[in-house]
């Protein structure tokens, strides 16, 4: 897809991420790429593609390879949302890694992003969902990071083998005083990369106070979602050519 090497790709987990920004493609359009499929179309005058990679690396791995391999697109921002591991960090503020977005992009992302607030971070990639304030003590402490999440080191690596340049940036959706409503394995399979809805249901019939979490908790999912399809048009419209 010769087309498409013009384009600046971008990258989620999941539609849950990716929806606000889908929302504002024009001229968009829905292809199969490798065992993904990319919604194409403009923000802007700049071509746009987004390809969700599932969550954690076996999903990711398979899929950002194939994607990279048959599209190579100019520039790939890897984003989505993140969890705090450290206080500061705030529901729906904006992160970009520095260990994981070369230096060019980072400082031009820096500069678009000033008036957003955006927060330059070390990010740690986790083979499993971080939800506790122990789990995530203990990556603050042992990784010098500030904010986890389970795709962005398997989406780098791919983008180093391929020679593209990559920058990261990431929604805050949970924190340690802000956590997920329920235990990650209830909230998501990762193995079959969808929520068990009769677990959750069972859960939330034997858990009634999970339901008025769950509820604050689509409303953080709602506020990272907002600030991340904002944050990536103003990167898009003004990452320089």
């Amino acid at each position: 897809m010769s087309s498409m090497r013009e384009m600046i790709a971008v990258s989620f987990a999941l539609p849950a991420e990716s929806s606000g920004l889908i929302d504002l493609l024009q001229d968009k359009q829905s292809v199969a790429i490798g065992p993904a499929k990319v919604a194409q179309g403009k923000i802007g005058e700049r071509a746009v593609a987004i390809v969700h990679t599932g969550v954690g690396r076996k999903s990711c791995e398979n899929r950002i390879d194939k994607f990279l391999g048959e599209t190579r697109p100019k520039v790939f921002i890897g984003a989505g949302f993140a969890g705090a591991v450290r206080e500061g960090l705030k529901i729906g503020e904006l992160v970009l890694a520095e260990n994981f977005s070369d230096p060019r992009l980072l400082l031009s992302a820096q500069e678009i992003l000033r008036q957003r607030n955006v927060q330059t971070i070390k990010l740690f990639t986790a083979t499993a969902i971080v939800d506790s304030i122990d789990e995530r003590n203990r990556i603050a402490r042992e990784h010098g990071a500030d904010a986890v999440e389970m795709e962005t080191e398997y989406i780098a690596a791919a983008c180093t083998a391929h020679a593209i340049p990559m920058l990261s940036l990431r929604a805050i959706s949970d924190s340690p005083h802000q956590p997920f409503p329920a235990p990650p394995n209830v909230l998501f399979n990762v193995e079959r990369q969808k929520t068990d809805g009769v677990r959750l249901a069972f859960y939330l019939l034997t858990h009634p106070l999970a339901i008025g979490r769950l509820s604050r908790f689509a409303g953080q999912v709602a506020q990272a979602r907002n600030a991340i399809a904002q944050g990536l048009v103003a990167l898009i419209k003004q990452l320089p050519d």
